[in-house]
């Protein structure tokens, strides 16, 4: 089975020099794990929800918060960005995501197509739940 039947296919991105305010908005609103970064709608980074929690004070929103704790949050999406990327395109194989998810330490692979824009995003869990729902079907 292609990827393109089991992952998202509207990924939420940010642009690089997005402030890491607008990056914990989305966050916040969309609940998802991870944000893709693009320039020119090509994809060059990837942000989890752990990257930000690594950078920003657990402080930030409480009666401890600091103006040190604001500031860090001005810092663009480029700074914590992850550049180094495993990508696959819509028409690749569950396998080829399975290989990538044992042998690398990611949690998610964005989809790409030829421009390397992105069409989709897909997670550990969409494996998953593509193989409990095999499970569940077969006699």
């Amino acid at each position: 089975m292609a990827v393109d039947k089991l992952m998202t296919t509207t990924p939420i991105s940010v642009h690089m020099d997005d402030t890491l305010w607008t990056v914990k908005k989305h966050f916040d609103h969309f609940g998802f794990h991870h944000l893709l970064v693009v320039d020119d709608n090509v994809l060059c980074g990837i942000i989890s929800d752990r990257d930000l929690l690594k950078i920003i004070s657990p402080t930030l929103g409480t009666a401890a918060e600091t103006r040190r704790d604001l500031v860090t949050l001005n810092k663009k999406a480029h700074q914590i960005m992850t550049r180094k990327l495993h990508t696959l395109t819509p028409d690749a194989g569950v396998y080829d995501a399975i290989s990538i998810f044992v042998k690398s330490k990611v949690s998610c692979i964005p989809i790409v197509n030829a421009q390397f824009k992105p069409v989709g995003i897909l997670s550990w869990r969409d494996i998953l739940k593509f193989i409990e729902g095999r499970h569940k079907s077969s006699p």
